[in-house]
């Protein structure tokens, strides 16, 4: 069970009304439900009447209401009293992440360790899984945010989020009303990583499995360079949604419509365990907290935490 359901069912049972919790949440009315329902399958019992003219908690959401109250108000104290270490730390926390992450919910995750501990000092590096996991065995980083986990003593390894991953195009080369064989797709020019990284490791069983090869390929390091080289019509490409959401929105992309789907892109965090313990734990757990936060305002489908 997470905090974030407890939070919920207590903001809910003190509003009494699905819209309101999800305002103040600032969540959505079928997420409010959806943590509710969680909740509810978890005990095995109803904790809320619903109906359209009166809001009551059960019996046994009541006994639920009341020992949610003292847990919460427990990790709240508890928090109170780690945070009040970190406030007048002076520490630097060396932080690596792959592109993706950087453009999507790293922002946040910085601006919250900048509130919960202002000395903080964040050293960001933006680069490739595989010089990160590199960099990370070299001792280099102590927390990275990338495609595979770093392998070693004192290092703890969790799956941030998982991104979706939809082939698209320049309206200049794909057809939105065309359903695209894997056969189709090889035969189109393609922009991907270079052959040693993790999204090429993808790439090439999709093909693969299919016994057709991908012939016309074209890489690069960088996926902002991959997204410029798929706008400006040089290739298709499998990329996360949630990195070309504005592309899309704009039209400047299509997602194209394919037989067979690309597999989802786990991303793995891994940080060092083994020193400067509590702040980098902290800022484990609210890298947790940020990718989720924007997995839930992410489009249905596009990001999601396990």
């Amino acid at each position: 069970m997470r905090t974030l359901d407890m939070v919920t069912f207590l903001v809910l049972a003190r509003n009494r009304h699905f819209g309101r919790t999800a305002q103040e949440l600032n969540t959505t009315q079928p997420a409010i439900s959806s943590r509710l329902s969680q909740l509810e399958s978890e005990y095995g019992c109803k904790l809320v009447h619903r109906s359209d003219r009166e809001f009551r908690l059960t019996p046994e959401g009541e006994r639920v209401l009341e020992v949610f109250q003292r847990v919460v108000e427990s990790l709240q104290d508890l928090e109170t009293e780690l945070k009040a270490g970190y406030v007048g730390a002076v520490a630097n926390v060396r932080i690596g992440a792959i592109d993706s992450v950087a453009s999507t919910w790293m922002p946040h995750l910085i601006e919250t360790l900048r509130d919960i501990a202002p000395n903080l000092r964040i050293e960001l590096t933006v680069d490739g899984t595989k010089d990160l996991v590199h960099d990370m065995g070299k001792g280099k980083f102590d927390l990275i945010f990338c495609l595979d986990p770093a392998i070693g003593d004192g290092f703890r390894s969790f799956v941030a989020c998982v991104w979706q991953m939809i082939w698209a195009g320049s309206p200049k080369l794909v057809d939105a009303r065309a359903e695209y064989t894997v056969d189709e797709l090889a035969r189109m020019p393609i922009i991907t990583f270079p052959r040693d990284t993790p999204p090429y490791r993808q790439i090439a069983p999709y093909f693969q499995d299919e016994r057709v090869l991908a012939s016309k390929m074209t890489s690069s390091n960088s996926l902002f360079a991959i997204i410029n080289l798929v706008i400006d019509g040089f290739g298709v490409a499998a990329l996360p949604t949630v990195t070309i959401d504005r592309e899309l929105n704009t039209g400047l992309l299509l997602p194209m419509n394919v037989s067979k789907w690309f597999p989802p892109m786990p991303i793995v965090a891994t940080y060092q365990s083994s020193t400067h313990q509590k702040i980098i734990q902290l800022v484990a757990d609210q890298a947790r907290e940020s990718a989720r936060a924007f997995c839930e305002r992410a489009k249905t489908g596009a990001a999601w935490t396990i």
